[in-house]
């Protein structure tokens, strides 16, 4: 762990002369980045295989850093006296509305964090729902398969509709994890999740540009 630690406070005393309290705050943020950055090779091999066991390997590589990141800032150590504005980054939800409620110096850091959070899953949801009509739309039925492609039944289709319908709301379930750990494990989930849907929206502009070139 001390070497996360270490990582972070180097990267926060870099942007200290420029955000100067909020510095660690952005220093969690560059360090999320810099994992994305170096996972993106399995993120677009992911994407390539368009399949779910595909998809978890990348967030399973992120579970050791999450915890690493709710470790530093559950236990006594030099981050927790760090801040993003007015709330500390060990700070949970639940202690910013003790500290002074819902619209509090504290609450509002939180309430701000959220909004960011809800606007990124509302985005990966409309991008999911879009992408399997898609799919769904696309793929061969019985009788239309072409080049020896595996076709798939009505009730195949449905399915993946009905998926593609409640899959992309699970994305709302980091806006709990979110009101329950503490700030820099939040801004860590914000980074990393639009991260993931900023990713996903360039590999299929990518694949729609090059469809389009072939054409």
């Amino acid at each position: 762990m001390s070497v996360f630690t270490d990582l972070v406070v180097e990267l926060g005393r870099l942007l200290e002369p420029v955000l100067a309290e909020s510095a660690t705050a952005a220093a969690i943020v560059l360090f999320t980045v810099l994992v994305r950055l170096a996972l993106f090779p399995l993120g677009r091999a992911a994407f390539r295989a368009a399949t779910p066991a595909a998809g978890c390997l990348p967030v399973l590589l992120q579970l050791p850093v999450f915890f690493l990141m709710y470790q530093s800032f559950s236990s006594g150590g030099e981050l927790l006296g760090h801040r993003l504005f007015a709330a500390p980054l060990g700070a949970r939800w639940t202690e910013a509305l003790a500290e002074g409620g819902l619209f509090g110096a504290q609450g509002l850091v939180f309430l701000g964090l959220f909004a960011a959070i809800a606007g990124v899953a509302a985005w990966s949801a409309v991008r999911g729902r879009r992408a399997a009509a898609a799919a769904s739309a696309s793929a061969p039925v019985p009788g239309k398969g072409e080049g020896g492609r595996p076709e798939l039944s009505a009730e195949q289709v449905a399915v993946m509709r009905k998926l593609g319908g409640v899959l992309p709301l699970l994305s709302f379930g980091t806006l709990v994890t979110a009101a329950v750990v503490p700030l820099a494990a939040g801004l860590y989930l914000l980074t990393t999740t639009a991260w993931s849907v900023g990713e996903r929206a360039w590999l299929q502009y990518r694949k729609d540009g090059a469809a389009r070139s072939s054409l």
